[in-house]
């Protein structure tokens, strides 16, 4: 077990300079100057350089590239160009929203998904396994943005049940702050609980075939008994992969949702950094969404090994 996690560990710091290498390289291509975007088109030049080298945007690239990974290695995500306050604060104070909302999303998809999949398996064939499939497609077929313009159609302005968008804080109160992500955290749940709910069926359905679960029923073990006893654990591999990359797309990737109900969150600070061409923002908030990639799949390939101990040694 210490050799896999020592091997784990070096692909996770490999992945990780190789990432801020890529991100870095990515936002210093991005075309126009900070500081003159700043200070608007008739800046002095003599003003610019000020306000470059005041932002250290005048040292070489290596030079800010080490000065950037090591501020990441100590918690210092730098200074925001626009707002002139530590990116730090900024990702804190936002992250209030995005990470709760990823979770919540999550939660939702994962009660939605298991016992759809599992019933669908179980029942391979029948009319409820013909129903969940459609509805499955259906969900994976919906645009997520699409979907969260209908929630807030129906349920906020027309059933007025939930706000239709904003944040009021969780000084407002848990319950007032969780109703607010409510909405967007369906409209972020339902395409992937779609998706996971297919991947949980086929990965049931390839175990239910595997000589040792015949071998479970003719030792007098009943199929609800071998499916909960036997063959869920050994589906639960790919179904670990799809669960830990929904995660991080929930937390990176939910820009558009964030933007259709006005959430403080991650998402929307990139949209706004990358408009204001605010670039340590922008490179600090993606360098840490990818850290939590990185981060989430090696927690999923340690629950690999805690699933199957046969990787243990394999890999």
């Amino acid at each position: 077990m210490l050799r896999y996690l020592f091997k784990r560990s070096l692909i996770l710091l490999a992945t990780l300079f190789v990432a801020s290498l890529v991100v870095f390289i990515t936002i210093e291509v991005v075309p126009g100057d900070p500081a003159s975007y700043m200070l608007g088109l008739n800046a002095q030049e003599d003003t610019v350089a000020a306000l470059r080298a005041e932002l250290g945007l005048d040292k070489s690239k290596p030079a800010r590239y080490i000065s950037w990974v090591s501020g990441l290695l100590t918690g210092d995500f730098g200074t925001s160009y626009t707002y002139r306050t530590p990116v730090a604060d900024m990702v804190r104070d936002r992250m209030w929203v995005s990470l709760p909302l990823a979770i919540f999303a999550l939660l939702l998809s994962t009660i939605i998904a298991f016992p759809a999949g599992v019933y669908a398996a179980s029942h391979r064939g029948g009319i409820t396994d013909t129903i969940v499939m459609a509805f499955t497609q259906l969900g994976v077929a919906i645009p997520n943005f699409w979907f969260a313009m209908l929630l807030v159609l129906l349920f906020a302005i027309k059933l007025s049940w939930f706000s239709a968008g904003g944040f009021p804080g969780w000084d407002a109160g848990f319950f007032q702050a969780l109703k607010s992500l409510t909405l967007p955290a369906i409209a972020l749940a339902l395409p992937q609980a779609s998706i996971l709910t297919r991947v949980m069926r086929s990965s049931l359905l390839d175990v239910l075939n595997e000589d040792f679960m015949r071998t479970a029923r003719a030792k007098g073990l009943t199929r609800r008994k071998a499916l909960w006893k036997h063959a869920l654990r050994n589906a639960m591999i790919p179904v670990l992969t799809i669960i830990g990359l929904q995660f991080s797309f929930l937390l990176a990737g939910a820009i558009i949702i964030e933007n259709v109900f006005y959430l403080p969150g991650l998402g929307r600070l990139i949209f706004q950094s990358i408009a204001s061409r605010d670039l340590i923002v922008v490179e600090s908030v993606v360098m840490l969404l990818v850290m939590a990639v990185v981060l989430v799949t090696f927690a999923v390939d340690l629950a690999y090994a805690w699933v199957d101990p046969r990787l243990r040694g394999t890999r």
